[in-house]
């Protein structure tokens, strides 16, 4: 079996720190490199893979302020479809670019919906020669067809299992009203705990007006966007993880990388979090503000152990190759 895996190019694969794309399709390269699938990733140019690696972009266009990444994805593609007879699957990762010209892939296409922008979109995956993978069952778009869901996995190597926390609570992800940063940082001042900020600055205006003016150094802190070298331990380190999102999550990666070191997570019952969360067991679904609070002070009542527990058995990468290889071999069969 020959595949070809077309990856953003939005940032490095793997990504040196934010890149959630980025991160499962690298996951997805090493794990079908590893049962020896041929596998060529076409990624940015310094990208790090086992696989077979090509590409036109130097670097990712958000680390670059030379490119501008509407030529730069329409070049990566154009140059993925022109080598697309060379392979027996093209799996794309790359949301509804690469199906705008899906009739000139000469291989089977399979694209994993990671998130609808805005339902101005759908028309290029309603008229795309391509079969559909979702990424949570609630994310699935009732106007299209899909071979399965997929929930990503992640590298448990890299979450080492933490039963002994801090008091302090986790928020991880974008600074974005989307993600509820300002709620994590009332639930925090509520439940009387220090709260540690990770992430990129996505909605500057919103970072400035709503979140900045509470960083204190002290009570809030916010120590930007976070590698991978130290996701587990400050993910692990943490007594519970907020997750007030005002959207409908479609997966969450923190999430579950929270969930395999051991820390519960407290999120709002939107999109996929009724999907991922155990209710009891990996943490607690929330509608408002005074749910969170009170399943803060009530966190200890989770067992870390068996938290982590059920999120590595759910959510390992071998699991997500696994379930990708069986759809794989349903099509080209």
């Amino acid at each position: 079996m020959k595949v070809a895996l077309l990856g953003p190019i939005a940032w490095r694969t793997p990504p040196l720190h934010y890149g959630p794309w980025e991160l499962i399709t690298s996951l997805l390269a090493e794990g079908l490199t590893e049962r020896g699938i041929d596998v060529t990733l076409f990624a940015t140019l310094d990208s790090v893979t086992k696989a077979a690696l090509d590409g036109v972009s130097p670097t990712g266009y958000e680390e670059s302020a030379d490119l501008d990444g509407r030529v730069w994805e329409a070049l990566h593609v154009s140059h993925v479809l022109s080598r697309s007879g060379e392979f027996d699957l093209v799996h794309n990762h790359l949301d509804w670019l690469p199906l705008a010209f899906s009739r000139h892939c000469a291989a089977p296409l399979l694209t994993t919906i990671h998130g609808f922008s805005g339902p101005s979109i759908v028309p290029a995956y309603q008229r795309a020669a391509s079969s559909y993978v979702a990424i949570s069952d609630s994310d699935r778009s009732p106007l299209l067809s899909y071979v399965g869901t997929v929930h990503h996995g992640v590298d448990l190597t890299a979450l080492p299992v933490s039963l002994s926390p801090m008091t302090d609570l986790i928020a991880f992800g974008r600074i974005h009203p989307d993600k509820g940063t300002d709620l994590a940082i009332e639930i925090a001042a509520r439940a009387g705990r220090r709260l540690i900020l990770c992430g990129i600055v996505q909605d500057r205006s919103f970072f400035e007006a709503a979140v900045e003016p509470k960083i204190d150094g002290d009570r809030v802190v916010h120590l930007g966007s976070v590698g991978p070298a130290d996701r587990g331990r400050i993910l692990g380190s943490g007594a519970a993880l907020l997750h007030p999102i005002r959207f409908a999550e479609p997966f969450g990666l923190s999430v579950v990388e929270a969930m395999a070191c051991g820390t519960p997570v407290v999120a709002y019952r939107k999109g996929s979090m009724p999907e991922i969360v155990d209710e009891g067991v990996t943490g607690r679904l929330v509608t408002d503000l005074d749910e969170a609070v009170a399943a803060v002070e009530g966190i200890g009542t989770i067992d870390r152990a068996g938290c982590a527990r059920r999120a590595r058995e759910r959510f390992s990468a071998d699991r997500m190759v696994d379930d990708y290889l069986t759809i794989y071999r349903k099509i080209i069969s």
